[in-house]
């Protein structure tokens, strides 16, 4: 799954951009996995099922209904917030499109947990920052939904070689 983060209050240009990742991401065969309720998070569902794809939605509360209308998988957490953790963990990759402190909040997060974040229009990371505490190589700038697929997927392919290489022999 890739993870997809961004404002629920959005402006037109992220929501083009969410509607074409989610496409995208649907095309190259993944599940999207996301905060399941508006703005970003719907376009990016919405996206993503008209391209034939599947969705999972992790909830704030406790009530389903609260997913947006995309969602194929609602998960409900009555955690408020700190689902973001979970959105996440949950995706193999993350792309952030643009957003605000919830989106900061899961680019924190997914760096701190080793994932690699694609960011597209998103949050201006401080580079000595990143670098001192081994971000820099996990938070990758895209200028468009198709270069942040890109991206998103040449990460899973890195993790993906790392975890079948055979252990090397010293002897």
């Amino acid at each position: 799954m890739i993870a997809v983060c961004g404002p629920q209050d959005a402006t037109e240009q992220e929501l083009v951009w969410a509607a074409a990742l989610g496409r995208a991401i649907a095309g190259a065969g993944h599940a999207l996995v996301c905060g399941g309720r508006g703005g970003v998070m719907e376009a990016a569902c919405r996206g993503a099922k008209l391209a034939g794809g599947s969705t999972v939605g992790i909830l704030p509360g406790y009530d389903r209904s609260a997913a947006n209308r995309w969602v194929d998988h609602a998960i409900c957490t009555g955690l408020g917030e700190a689902r973001n953790a979970l959105v996440v963990a949950s995706g193999q990759v993350v792309v952030a499109v643009s957003g605000g402190f919830g989106t900061l909040s899961e680019i924190g997060l997914a760096l701190k947990m080793g994932r690699t974040v694609v960011a597209l229009g998103s949050w201006e990371l401080d580079p000595g920052r990143l670098t001192r505490f081994g971000g820099d190589a996990r938070y990758l700038e895209a200028a468009s939904p198709e270069e942040a697929l890109d991206l998103a997927l040449e990460a899973i392919a890195d993790v993906t070689v790392r975890l079948e290489a055979p252990p090397s022999s010293h002897g």
